[in-house]
C-alpha cells in the first residue's frame, strides 16, 4: 500500500500551538489533545473536527480535503458551562453536534443539547423542545440522534425529550411528556412524530435505514419514582406500530440481555449477555421467536460491545480488550483493509476506525501506541492511499516518551494482578522514585497505550505502576467481585501489594514511593494510605470519593438512588471502607484537587476529608478549581496541577 504524509494541514491552519520552554513538561503534558473528535462527510471530501478553544472552551471546524482548502469554524462554545463533545454529518453541507456541560448552585446538574449547523457556521438550530415559563420540569438532556437517515439528506430521527407545558387555554400548551422519536429536518426544524413520547422510556434503537425497532424502558420501584435497576426492551417489526416484549436486563445482578444494534437485513439485534461469568455477544431474532444465538465470546475477558461503521451504523465486529482494544471482525474485507493499514504504520499498532464515507470508499482512522499519543489518517480505497490528517498532541512532538510494559505481580494471596509499568526513558529501571497510579471507576480498567498522567511522571523520572486490581471491570464477574467499594479490602489490598512489589523488585528506592489517583483512584490512594500507613510517603487524590455513606446520599434526588445504594451496599464496609472515617490512620501528607461543578463526585467529599484529616492533626491541602467538573478539562489547570503534584511529591521524600 502506498501512503503519504500530508504535513498536518489541520495543525498549521486551525489551532496555534504556543511556543513552550524546553523544560515546561507540565504545560506539554497537561495540554488538552488537539482533536477531541472527528467525522467524515457522506461524500468523503470534508472533515469536521472538535478542538480546544482557549483554556476550557471548544470549537468545531470543517475542512475540505481539496488541495489548498482552509478550515472554517462552524461553531464554538466557551466552556463556561457549555462545551462541544462530538459532531456528525447529516449531509455534505450540514452537521449535528452535541453540546454538554455542568451547571449548579444548590445542586450540580449535567446537561446536553443537540445543535444543527451548516458546515460554514450558518443556520444554527437547536433540535430539542423549546422551554418557556410554562414548561414543567427541568430538561437535563434534550434527546439523542438515533438515525442519520442517509437517504433524507439533512433530516434525522431524533429521540426527543418532552416536558409538559401548562400554558392552558392556548394552542401552544402540551401534555406530552417523556421520550419520543421525531423525524426532524435539521435546516427548517419541520418535524413529524414517529413515536409518541412515553414516560420511563430511556432510549430507542433504529435499524440504520429509518425504522425505530427497539425501545428501552426503566422499571420503577412502586410510587417512589426511583429506578429499580431492571430495564425492559420492546421490539417491533420494520413495518408495524405495535410493540412486543423482547427481553430484560437487571443491572443489580447482571442477568439478562442488553440490545446494542439492529441488523435490518437479517432482522436481528446484537446484544450483550453473561455467559460463564463473562459478557459475550449474542444475537436475538426480531421475528417473534426471540431466539438467542451466541456470536462471539472470549475465555479471558468480557466482550465490550460491537463495532459499527458508516452512516447506516453497520455492525462489522465485536469489541474486546486484552492489553489493548481489539476487534473480532465479521466483515472479512474490512479486516483485510485494517490489516493493510496497520502494515503501513507498524510503529502505531493500535488502530481504530473513526468514520467512513457513505459508500465506505474513504475511511477515517486513528492510530497510536504507548509512545505515540496518536494521529488521524484518511484512507482512500480506490487509490489505496493513506494520508496523515493531524497529530493529536503536537506539544509532545520531539518529546521522548516512555515505553509501557504489561506485567503481573503477586497479590498477598498469590493471585497474579495484571498491571502496566512505565519506566523513565533511558533509566536502568532500578532505585527510582515511584508512583502507584490506580484507575478510576471502580467499574473500569487500564489498558496498554499512551496515558498523559503516566507519561508526565515518567518524564520527571518516576516509575509508574497502573494496576488492574480485583474490582476492575473487563475480566469477568469473578475478577470484578462485588465491585471496588463492597470488596474494598481486596481491591485496596491489590493496590498496596503493587507498591510493595515495586519496592521488592528494587524498582522503587526505599522510602521513595507515592500514590496518586483520580476519582475511584483517589479513593484508592487515600484508603491505601489508611490501610498501609507506613508504605506511601505522599498521597495525591484528585476528585476522590472519601465517604461511602455520603456518596449514596448524594444520589437521593435522582432516579438512580436505589440502584446506587445497592451498588455501594450497606454494612460495616461503609465505615471501614471510607477514608474520611479512617483519616487518623493516615501518616503521609495528603494533597487533593477538586472542581466545584463535579457531578460524578461532589466536592463535599474532598472537603469532608480535609476536615477529618485536619481534626486528626494533619496538614492536608485541598486545591479547588472553580466552575470545573470531574475531568478538569482546562489546559492551564492541568498544567498547574501537574507542577503542584510534582513539587508536593518531591517535598515529601518522593524524589
Amino acid at each position: 500500500m502506498n501512503w503519504s504524509l500530508a504535513a498536518g494541514f489541520l495543525l498549521s491552519a486551525t489551532v496555534a500551538t504556543a511556543a513552550l520552554a524546553a523544560d515546561d513538561a507540565a504545560t506539554r503534558f497537561g495540554a488538552r489533545q488537539r482533536i477531541d473528535q472527528a467525522s467524515l462527510s457522506p461524500d468523503g471530501k470534508t472533515v469536521a473536527y472538535v478542538v480546544p478553544k482557549g483554556g476550557r472552551g471548544s470549537a468545531v471546524y470543517t475542512l475540505s480535503l481539496a488541495e489548498g482548502a482552509k478550515p472554517v469554524q462552524a461553531m464554538q462554545a466557551s466552556g463556561d458551562p457549555d462545551r462541544i463533545g462530538s459532531c456528525r454529518w447529516v449531509s455534505n453541507a450540514r452537521l449535528v453536534c452535541q453540546a454538554y456541560g455542568v451547571v449548579g448552585d444548590l445542586e450540580v446538574l449535567p446537561f446536553s443539547r443537540w445543535i444543527a449547523v451548516d458546515a460554514n457556521g450558518g443556520n444554527m438550530r437547536s433540535l430539542g423542545q423549546k422551554a418557556n415559563a410554562y414548561t414543567r420540569g427541568m430538561m437535563l438532556s434534550d434527546g439523542d440522534v438515533i438515525d442519520l437517515l442517509p437517504q433524507a439528506n439533512g433530516s434525522v430521527l431524533f429521540a426527543r425529550t418532552y416536558l409538559p407545558d401548562d400554558h392552558t387555554g392556548s394552542r401552544v400548551g402540551s401534555a406530552k411528556e417523556g421520550l419520543g422519536v421525531d423525524r426532524i429536518d435539521t435546516a427548517t426544524l419541520v418535524a413529524s412524530v414517529v413515536e409518541r413520547p412515553r414516560l420511563n422510556t430511556l432510549s430507542y434503537l433504529s435499524d440504520g435505514i429509518g425504522h425505530v425497532r427497539i425501545m428501552e424502558q426503566a422499571e420503577k420501584v412502586s410510587s417512589t419514582g426511583y429506578d429499580s435497576g431492571v430495564f425492559t426492551y420492546l421490539y417491533r417489526g420494520p413495518d408495524e406500530q405495535n410493540w412486543h416484549k423482547l427481553t430484560s436486563y437487571d443491572s443489580n445482578t447482571g442477568a439478562g440481555f442488553i440490545p446494542l444494534a439492529v441488523d435490518p437485513g437479517r432482522n436481528i439485534a446484537y446484544g450483550l449477555k453473561s455467559k460463564d461469568g463473562r459478557r459475550a455477544l449474542y444475537e436475538i431474532t426480531l421475528d417473534g421467536t426471540a431466539t438467542e444465538t451466541l456470536v462471539f465470546e472470549r475465555p479471558d475477558v468480557d466482550v465490550d460491545g460491537v463495532v459499527q461503521v458508516g452512516r447506516h451504523a453497520r455492525v462489522i465486529g465485536a469489541r474486546f480488550t486484552t492489553d489493548v482494544h481489539n476487534v473480532a471482525f465479521f466483515d472479512p474485507a474490512m479486516q483485510k483493509m485494517l490489516k493493510a493499514v496497520k502494515a503501513a504504520i507498524p510503529d502505531q499498532p493500535i488502530v481504530s476506525i473513526v468514520d467512513a464515507s457513505e459508500d465506505e470508499s474513504r475511511l477515517l482512522f486513528w492510530a497510536g501506541s504507548d509512545t505515540d499519543p496518536g494521529l488521524y489518517y484518511l484512507f482512500d480505497k480506490t487509490s489505496r492511499k493513506l494520508d496523515t490528517l493531524d497529530i493529536v498532541r503536537p506539544e509532545l512532538e520531539g518529546q521522548t516518551l516512555a515505553s509501557v510494559k504489561a506485567i503481573t505481580y503477586p497479590a498477598a494471596d498469590g493471585t497474579p494482578i495484571p498491571a502496566y509499568l512505565t519506566l523513565p526513558p533511558g533509566s536502568s529501571g532500578k532505585g527510582l522514585k515511584a508512583i502507584v497510579l490506580p484507575h478510576g471507576g471502580p467499574a473500569a480498567r487500564d489498558v496498554w497505550g499512551f496515558d498523559w498522567l503516566s507519561q508526565f511522571f515518567a518524564a520527571q523520572g518516576y516509575a509508574v505502576l497502573r494496576p488492574n486490581f480485583r474490582g476492575s471491570s473487563g475480566y469477568g464477574d469473578a475478577w470484578f467481585k462485588d465491585n471496588g467499594f463492597k470488596s474494598w479490602k481486596i481491591a485496596i489490598g491489590d493496590v498496596i501489594d503493587g507498591g510493595r512489589w515495586l519496592e521488592q523488585q528494587g524498582i522503587a528506592a526505599p522510602g521513595r514511593l507515592g500514590i496518586v489517583g483520580w476519582s475511584y483512584g483517589g479513593y484508592a490512594a487515600l484508603q491505601a494510605a489508611a490501610t498501609a500507613p507506613d508504605l506511601f510517603k505522599a498521597v495525591v487524590a484528585i476528585a476522590p470519593v472519601t465517604d461511602l455513606a455520603k456518596l449514596k446520599e448524594d444520589s437521593r434526588n435522582f432516579t438512580n438512588f436505589i440502584v446506587t445504594s445497592r451498588y455501594i451496599g450497606s454494612g460495616p464496609h461503609i465505615s471501614e471502607g471510607s477514608p474520611a472515617n479512617n483519616a487518623a490512620r493516615i501518616k503521609a501528607p495528603v494533597l487533593m484537587f477538586h472542581g466545584t461543578l463535579d457531578r460524578n463526585v461532589s466536592i463535599a467529599q474532598s472537603r469532608t476529608m480535609l476536615t477529618q484529616l485536619t481534626a486528626a492533626g494533619a496538614r492536608p491541602e485541598l486545591v479547588v478549581f472553580d466552575k470545573l467538573d470531574h475531568y478538569l478539562e482546562d489546559s492551564q489547570v492541568r498544567a498547574d496541577m501537574l507542577r503542584k503534584i510534582d513539587g508536593f511529591l518531591a517535598a515529601n521524600g518522593v524524589k
